[in-house]
């Protein structure tokens, strides 16, 4: 049994959250060039990791295994798919970003073909299960974090494998972000080179000035009916996983392993979200930022269970992760090409795909302020398709690599 200094459930909750808003307070209150280059997100995942690792008088800080740990999994990640998800507004975007949306999907089949690629030149370095790493990376470039936690659940990733996923994907995000800014710089070069049309920006700037999100003070019964909503389309998956897995793996065994309780649960949370995003559901609170939220508590609980020896393969890992970075970089170019999108399009929509929410409105505010809301539909846009494509990203990186 564990020497642990906190055990009861709701004392490692507190701690948790307590190492969640820590680190978000601290680059408010601070405002320190760190975290422009080192997010939050990577502190709120390694301060668990030592918490339940290094021992202090004997004993940790926290258990490497809580009911906590189990209960994230189960219910606050369903909780911030629906959150995030219901906000979905796929007509408003295509509107505003026209065919910068097709260069983001171009730029997600590279994230999906640079993932199989990368683990067939490094995956003899690498642990048998690593492919779950690369699903689980392949989550967040597609989408965001939460698709990165969903996708590691479906996929049963080992922590040691999830820690490499945020490792990667932290020191790619200090390397890619500046670059995506920097490109504003070569703004005239870029539209030049890709045949940009001159109307383009004039008719985007017209769309993004018609498109303004009716700013209001949410009421109680509003907070009452997203509730409802939350917990109703938890409880769906929760209610029906079981049994559509069990039709699945008896009308086909084979496919009984891709389709687990847990990967029916998530897609089927995800496909109701996803449809409820069409109607009046939609105009609920804005619900991102209480899902996102949960989403870095997640990480915390995945960093609380993280084992520190399984992280020494994570130079390999994240060599090959730069090898995958740049393959999407040149899906995206030739997207740019493709489709003559201008470099402001390709820089939010890579944005969108790679830091998702939180770094879209950042390139897009560096790029052209009045497309800073179209940046954050483009960033649900991939939340929206993470679900879907990450495991199957995983699963064909396996598949490639004979294993």
């Amino acid at each position: 049994m564990e020497n642990v200094l906190i055990s009861s459930p709701i004392g490692v909750l507190a701690v948790l959250v307590a190492v969640a808003a820590f680190f978000f307070l601290l680059a408010q209150v601070t405002d320190s060039k760190l975290f422009k280059y080192l997010p939050p997100l990577l502190f709120i995942y390694a301060t668990p990791v030592f918490l339940s690792n290094l021992k202090i008088g004997g004993s940790t800080v926290i258990p490497s295994s809580s009911i906590i740990y189990t209960g994230l999994s189960q219910f606050a990640l369903p909780v911030f798919i629906v959150l995030m998800l219901i906000k979905v507004n796929v007509p408003a975007v295509v509107k505003v970003m026209g065919k910068g949306v097709l260069v983001m999907m171009m730029g997600t089949i590279g994230v999906m073909v640079g993932g199989v690629v990368s683990y067939m030149i490094t995956h003899r370095w690498l642990p048998d299960d690593a492919w779950t790493g690369i699903g689980a990376l392949a989550g967040s470039w597609i989408g965001g974090t939460a698709n990165m936690g969903a996708t590691a659940e479906m996929l049963d990733a080992p922590k040691a494998q999830l820690g490499l996923a945020i490792i990667a994907d932290n020191v790619i995000y200090i390397v890619w972000l500046p670059l995506l800014l920097m490109s504003r710089d070569f703004a005239d070069k870029f539209n030049k080179w890709a045949r940009v049309p001159e109307e383009r920006l004039a008719a985007m700037d017209a769309a993004a000035e018609l498109h303004v999100e009716e700013d209001h003070v949410p009421t109680m019964p509003q907070y009452l009916y997203l509730g409802a909503v939350v917990i109703g389309v938890t409880a769906i998956g929760h209610a029906a996983a079981p049994g559509i897995a069990g039709l699945i793996a008896a009308a086909s065994p084979g496919l009984a392993d891709v389709f687990s309780v847990t990967t029916t649960r998530i897609l089927l949370v995800t496909t109701i979200a996803l449809v409820l995003s069409t109607t009046r559901v939609s105009e609920l609170p804005n619900s991102t930022a209480l899902g996102t939220a949960l989403v870095y508590i997640f990480v915390a609980g995945m960093g609380a269970r993280a084992e520190l020896a399984g992280l020494a393969d994570a130079p390999v890992f994240v060599l090959g992760a730069f090898l995958w970075i740049f393959i999407h970089g040149a899906f995206m170019l030739a997207g740019a090409w493709l489709f003559r999108v201008d470099v402001h399009s390709v820089a939010i929509a890579s944005a969108a795909n790679i830091g998702a929410a939180a770094s879209a409105p950042i390139v897009a505010a560096h790029h052209r302020p009045n497309l800073v809301p179209a940046s954050i539909l483009l960033a649900l846009l991939g939340y929206a398709m993470g679900n879907y494509l990450a495991p199957a990203t995983g699963l064909l990186a396996k598949a490639v690599a004979g294993q």
